[in-house]
């Protein structure tokens, strides 16, 4: 099932989703995937960076022992097809596409076991990086950061899944989750010892290799098997 949010005459909905109507509060609401909102309302992004190895090879990075994580805050978050704005205070401005998993419940100290139970669902989050910056927060953690969406699909195992990254019809990446050093049953575990999460937290669960420069202009699409497709534009700096 795919789970969705949606502006609509103002209000907001939220329901599953058939790609035409949301059932919501008992109706079914037409809505377009214009209108979609990011999927979840995250008190925090975890990000677990350095996890396929691939990514490690070509950045000349070590392999971790243990998940290697950041965290962006809530106005990371933006929606399916909303414009992703180019910021002014870089020049080295890339994407990264990575499934990321849905928190359904406030929880803490998960076993692997317990992490299917405890995850809503699946979506697709763009790990927008501004690479010039010094140190993590400064270079991913800013308004607009991660885009997610387009949904949340509910029946999904995260572990073996196709995706691919197109930049203005271009294939930039092209990948198996099944290739990650840490799946997401163990990074979601692994997280929940050090967290409390919350209803709604997102946790991604890194980039396979080839993530690249973009520049205002460049429609992105990132496609994960049994998800769908997140799409959004580049635009200027200063043009929202």
């Amino acid at each position: 099932m795919r789970l969705a949010r949606a502006a609509v005459d103002g209000e907001v909905v939220s329901g599953s989703y058939d790609g035409e109507r949301i059932e919501h509060a008992g109706e079914r609401v037409p809505v377009s995937e214009d209108d979609l909102l990011a999927p979840a309302e995250p008190t925090a992004l975890y990000c677990v960076g350095r996890n396929y190895a691939e990514t490690l090879s070509q950045m000349e990075y070590d392999r971790p022992e243990e998940p290697d994580f950041f965290i962006k805050p809530p106005v990371s978050a933006i929606g399916h097809h909303d414009p992703i704005e180019y910021p002014g205070f870089t020049e080295e401005f890339t994407y990264a596409g990575e499934l990321a998993a849905v928190i359904d419940e406030r929880c803490t100290d998960l076993s692997e076991g317990e992490v299917p139970d405890a995850v809503r669902g699946y979506t697709i989050m763009n790990d927008l990086d501004a690479l010039d910056q010094q140190g993590r927060t400064a270079r991913k953690a800013f308004d607009g950061s991660g885009p997610l969406g387009p949904w949340i699909e509910t029946d999904l195992d995260p572990r073996s899944l196709e995706m691919h990254t197109e930049i203005n019809g271009e294939r930039r990446q092209e990948a198996n989750t099944e290739l990650m050093l840490f799946d997401p049953f163990e990074v979601v575990s692994y997280l929940s010892e050090r967290f409390t999460f919350h209803p709604g937290d997102v946790v991604a669960f890194g980039s396979p290799a080839n993530p690249g420069l973009i520049e205002p202009g460049d429609r992105i699409e990132i496609t994960y098997e049994g998800v769908g497709t997140l799409v959004n534009e580049v635009v200027p700096s200063g043009s929202l």
